[in-house]
């Protein structure tokens, strides 16, 4: 894609950035799951491996409608994904716990990202007035929070204190 010369080429580029990030996180979140060892924690990743893919449905939707058929190849998620490998995915941590609160983290990192930049695809559409699209985004990035949510519970309440008493022992 060329540099944008309007809001309308800003709004594209970046639900074609956001469709690129959702398949990279995709992938990563789903060899998280197989690593991972909370049963609780897998079953939510599983979950999310199911929400980024109809994530990534309406963001192409989107995008068709706007006649663009084409992801812009997104360097940030890259890099995300690059540092949930090093620390969670092939990272030599013997402590199961300890391999989860790390997943967690690189999940949410993901999470953040993505909460970003569909937050402002969001802005974008409610300036162009597109209200179809804002309700569709807005409840991607509601989705997304949720999930964030869900994991930082996950992660006070039960994998976070595991993880300690491990310390402790």
């Amino acid at each position: 894609m060329s540099a944008p010369t309007n809001l309308l080429d800003c709004y594209t580029e970046e639900l074609a950035d956001n469709w690129s990030a959702n398949d990279q996180m995709l992938k990563a979140v789903r060899e998280m799951a197989k690593v991972a060892t909370d049963s609780k924690l897998k079953e939510r990743l599983e979950k999310a491996s199911s929400g980024i893919e109809q994530h990534t449905k309406t963001i192409r939707e989107i995008l068709d409608e706007l006649g663009e058929d084409e992801k812009e190849h997104c360097k940030g998620m890259e890099g995300l994904v690059k540092e949930a490998h090093k620390h969670a995915i092939d990272a030599d941590i013997d402590d199961g716990d300890v391999r989860d609160v790390v997943i967690i983290t690189q999940y949410q990192r993901m999470c953040h990202y993505g909460i970003a930049g569909l937050g402002s695809a969001k802005a974008f559409a409610e300036a162009l007035g597109k209200k179809d699209h804002v309700e569709k985004l807005d409840k991607i990035v509601s989705d997304i929070y949720n999930a964030d949510e869900n994991m930082t519970d996950l992660a006070e309440k039960s994998i976070n204190l595991r993880a300690k008493e491990g310390e402790d022992a």
